[in-house]
């Protein structure tokens, strides 16, 4: 689903979170996990600006880290590259996609909707919540939902996507006879 707050500048002549705004219509039927990722990127906007990488303090949300990645936007064929991915990630995949591009190395219901969050986190300069539930490549885990938030270091381009994927382990439906 996408679905967030819209991209105004707030008087400042710099696109970025408009003071005040109402929370996103999705964020009331999102998970505890995801709704408490999104105040606190919320909280790290200051002055009506998209928060920056080096405003995301790991201290402050440990028992998050294991589901974090930071993807880098690219100005070339890739489009999305991670940097930074959590432990549960890697293990939900099987592999560490660090350094490769989403094309290469997604997990979720598929490349289109995976990509379309990105281009739209970017295109709307808002998070993007993704409730489309997948189960992990090794059948071990699932996401119900996915949290994908703008970074911006000068204030006028998106140049990371913070996501945060909550996730539990894989119960197989039983079968009634």
């Amino acid at each position: 689903m996408k679905d967030g707050p819209p991209s105004l500048d707030g008087g400042t002549g710099e696109q970025g979170i408009e003071p005040g705004l109402t929370e996103p219509a999705w964020l009331a039927k999102a998970g505890a996990q995801i709704q408490h990722m999104y105040q606190y990127w919320r909280s790290k906007a200051r002055d009506g600006r998209l928060p920056r990488r080096a405003d995301i303090d790991p201290a402050d949300i440990p028992r998050y880290l294991s589901h974090l990645m930071i993807v880098e936007v690219v100005d070339d064929a890739r489009r999305y590259v991670y940097r930074l991915v959590g432990t549960k990630e890697v293990e939900m995949r099987g592999r560490d996609p660090t350094g490769l591009s989403v094309i290469e190395g997604f997990l979720g219901p598929s490349l289109e909707d995976a990509l379309s969050m990105y281009d739209g986190t970017v295109r709307e300069r808002a998070p993007q919540y993704d409730d489309k539930p997948y189960v992990s490549t090794n059948g071990r885990w699932v996401s119900d939902e996915t949290l994908f938030m703008p970074l911006s270091d000068d204030g006028a381009h998106i140049n990371r996507i913070l996501v945060f994927a909550a996730t539990e382990p894989y119960r197989k439906p039983t079968r009634r006879p």
